[in-house]
């Protein structure tokens, strides 16, 4: 008997198999609309003004009298050099000055009795010339003497050495008591803080991409290329003042196949300093109805880039694209869709052409391509 009951159960159909249901997918529809562009590049800043501060004469350094490393102003006093040398040579100046105008007034007044004898023919016309020439080479000692003490005065001053502008100070390059000369008179930099530059390197390929994209229509430059720099710091939070690109290299160089690009940043509260590494996003172009779909939308065969959408019927269709950059967390769509087509984002995995599928709810209310400002890459 159990023998005959194995046999029977042996020989039963196995269960049908259940119908699979249609793929649960999430759409969006897509639209056409102006999107913001940016780019990003790897950047350094760069002092605008960097200041060697140097001894104008030679003598020795009497002290430092500022702080290393500390924000000075302009006319602040840094260093300052033994100035009795230069006193005395000032006053030796002013001594000859002196003589020389006394030598004036002396022969002035030879000239001035020399004239009227002269005219009575009491003297000679030789004694005149003589009385002039007398008379002017004073005259010439006078100016000398004068220009001696301007230059004694700048030699004095320049013994006392301030900062020509505001900015951030260095270290001191020479000791206090150094004899100072032409081989060793900088003594140390500062280097102004606003505004910051900030330079970064444009490759070729990049310069090239950019111009074509214009050309073709795909990207519309702002009004006179007056494109806005924002400073992104190395923790990510994005600098408060915006800056305006002021500089561009003319020709590549040969090495790196890049050319230098210079924005300049005001910079108040010196939160930016020489020689720190930032990214450079440059804002300002615009793509002109433009067609973006979120980066999982967009997957990739042998064949190239491709999206499911859905047809009239809401059947799956396998629709080749030409990307563009990356915009945000979507993709600019080049070629191979149309405003209204109804693209799957998610559900995509296992579809099929001509596929029955199933919009969710969230995806009715998913909405169309987001046309958020983002980063393109």
């Amino acid at each position: 008997m159990l023998l005959v009951a194995a046999l029977a159960g042996c020989g039963k159909a196995p269960p049908p198999i259940p119908a699979r249901g249609p793929n649960v997918v999430s759409t969006i529809t897509v639209t056409a609309a102006d999107a913001p562009v940016n780019a990003e590049f790897v950047g350094q800043t760069q002092s605008s003004r960097l200041v060697n501060i140097q001894a104008r004469v030679t003598g020795f350094l009497d002290r430092r009298v500022y702080t290393e490393g500390s924000l000075v102003k302009e006319g602040q006093v840094l260093f300052l050099m033994d100035k009795k040398p230069f006193q005395a040579q000032l006053d030796q100046a002013r001594a000859a000055l002196q003589q020389q105008q006394a030598a004036l007034a002396t022969t002035r007044a030879n000239l001035d009795r020399t004239k009227p004898l002269v005219e009575q023919d009491a003297l000679s016309q030789k004694d005149l010339d003589d009385a002039t020439g007398q008379f002017q080479q004073a005259s010439a000692g006078v100016a000398q003497a004068k220009a001696q003490v301007v230059q004694a005065e700048l030699n004095l001053s320049y013994a006392t050495i301030t900062s020509p502008v505001d900015g951030i100070s260095s270290y001191a390059l020479q000791a206090d008591g150094t004899y100072l000369s032409a081989s060793n008179s900088q003594l140390t930099t500062v280097a102004a803080l606003s505004p910051m530059w900030v330079n970064f390197s444009v490759s070729e390929n990049q310069f090239q991409k950019l111009h074509r994209q214009i050309e073709k229509g795909q990207l519309k430059p702002p009004p006179d290329g007056s494109y806005e720099v924002e400073v992104v710091l190395v923790d990510g939070t994005v600098f408060p003042h915006k800056g305006r690109i002021t500089f561009s290299e003319p020709e590549y160089d040969t090495k790196t196949g890049t050319f230098l690009v210079r924005a300049s940043v005001a910079n108040p509260n010196g939160t930016l300093r020489p020689n720190q590494f930032v990214r450079v996003r440059i804002n300002g172009a615009m793509r002109p109805a433009a067609i973006v779909v979120p980066q999982r939308a967009v997957q990739q065969g042998p064949k190239g880039h491709f999206v499911w959408v859905l047809d009239a019927n809401g059947k799956a269709e396998n629709r080749p694209v030409s990307v563009g950059d990356w915009h945000g967390e979507g993709w600019f769509i080049n070629e191979g869709l149309h405003p209204g087509d109804r693209v799957v984002v998610d559900g995509a995995l296992g579809l099929t052409p001509g596929a029955t599928v199933q919009v969710s709810q969230a995806a009715a209310d998913g909405g169309a391509a987001g046309a958020a400002p983002g980063t393109s890459k």
